[in-house]
């Protein structure tokens, strides 16, 4: 009623204040869901009051994208819509009510962003999802959109051939976390902004930003094979390997790193050559950052302009290509990087990197870029973290080893390498249950 205007309030509240307290009960309780519904449809019979129905039916909107009224109330709910035909917002509440019926009730009441639409009379909402290349685009999400189907609209409206391995990522405060792909999508940034809540109260009565963004990457590099793709290579592969590369965690030869620099070049300005002057001045978007001193940069500008040469009439494309097909010959394409302290090995020095990839997890010395060894994943069979750890268990509990790391990035090394097990069981499973051959 205090939504609705019919109760006065005297305070100003937060736009979702007052929907948390009408859905939390519910979402918690299933025979509240019915109760809510009926006091939404009361109010809204017979209701002489303009401002007090508009607020009724935005609340039944919000309450038909969150969950559906149980089988017996269900025809009350829809004999009441079809009676309201002629309420502009009628037709979207009964899709919305499929939808839920269709894919099952949400966990989190409405976030503010569904609030703010249905309150601004809009009942669409778009999202803005940043890209690797650099670009954007804005998405409709519904409240009833998992992740997955978010993922398969992306990869739809970009030519992509497969979503399989891609994942969106919100950006909230100094983290970025992967959202789980049976996750509804509002669900998962409210359940995010919530943490973040509790984990940074508010100072001197501040409270801190939760605007986020929405990124959508290859996750997973299990299948990736440059030129199966030619949208993915050209918008994601290339752009997320690159920064890896030139932070200097893979292991290669110098030759290698000249042609490297070369196609990067390429990349940039394509045939343009006037650029020439300026490579000494470039050479940390080029070269791998611990390796720019092993030359003089004039000595670097000569060789990556010979080998710029040699490359001569290739395409910007072309050289995004046959950059990912030069580290894609490397064990460590693909990979997450982690640069950890361990404790637990006294044969590996104690700052190591870590990198997760479709191998398993390989332990990496930071100076050499020797792999030290690689443990696959059928091998692992316990791992936890917190924030400031990692910790992973070889082999069995009893005879097994155990690897303890500092980092403040064990939430991503944990999720990583959850998802990498899940697809590895996924797919064998697939493999067991295949079609079977008669002899």
């Amino acid at each position: 009623m205090k939504y609705m205007g019919d109760y006065p309030s005297k305070r100003t509240r937060s736009v979702n204040e007052l929907t948390d307290q009408i859905f939390e009960g519910a979402l918690k309780a299933e025979p509240l869901k019915d109760e809510i519904y009926c006091q939404i449809i009361k109010q809204l019979t017979d209701n002489h009051v303009k401002y007090s129905e508009e607020k009724g039916w935005e609340l039944l909107w919000l309450c038909s994208g969150l969950f559906p009224p149980s089988n017996v109330l269900l025809p009350h709910i829809q004999r009441f819509l079809q009676s309201k035909k002629h309420h502009p917002l009628c037709a979207d509440c009964m899709q919305r009510l499929h939808k839920a019926l269709r894919n099952g009730s949400r966990k989190y009441p409405p976030h503010l962003v569904e609030v703010e639409a249905i309150q601004h009379k809009t009942t669409q909402i778009f999202h803005k999802v940043y890209f690797p290349d650099d670009t954007d685009e804005a998405f409709e999400v519904e409240s009833g959109t998992k992740a997955k189907d978010f993922c398969q609209n992306i990869s739809t409206r970009l030519l992509l051939k497969s979503p399989e391995g891609f994942s969106l990522f919100v950006k909230i405060s100094d983290k970025v976390i992967s959202v789980p792909e049976g996750d509804f999508f509002f669900d998962f940034v409210r359940h995010l902004t919530d943490w973040i809540k509790k984990s940074r109260p508010a100072k001197d009565g501040i409270v801190p930003s939760l605007t986020y963004q929405v990124f959508f990457m290859k996750k997973l590099w299990t299948n990736t094979v440059p030129g199966k793709d030619s949208f993915a290579d050209s918008i994601f592969h290339y752009y997320q390997e690159l920064p890896k590369y030139l932070r200097g965690y893979h292991k290669c030869s110098q030759e290698e790193v000249f042609q490297l620099a070369a196609l990067i070049y390429r990349v940039k300005f394509e045939d343009d050559k006037s650029h020439f002057p300026t490579i000494p001045k470039m050479l940390r978007e080029l070269v791998p950052q611990d390796l720019i001193r092993q030359m003089s940069p004039d000595d670097w500008k000569r060789s990556v302009v010979a080998y710029f040469n040699k490359q001569a009439g290739k395409t910007r494309e072309e050289a995004k290509l046959m950059f990912l097909k030069t580290i894609y010959k490397w064990p460590t394409f693909g990979s997450a990087f982690f640069e950890v302290k361990q404790t637990t090995e006294p044969n590996f020095p104690e700052i190591l990197l870590i990198a997760i990839n479709k191998h398993g997890v390989s332990l990496i010395d930071p100076k050499t870029k020797d792999i030290l060894t690689t443990h696959p994943f059928t091998k692992i069979s316990n791992w936890s973290s917190g924030n400031t750890y990692f910790h992973i268990t070889i082999g069995n509990l009893v005879r097994g080893s155990k690897l303890l790391c500092e980092t403040s990035l064990g939430y991503k090394m944990d999720d990583l390498l959850t998802s990498y097990i899940s697809q590895m069981l996924t797919t064998m499973n697939k493999q067991r249950s295949g079609p079977r051959h008669s002899k």
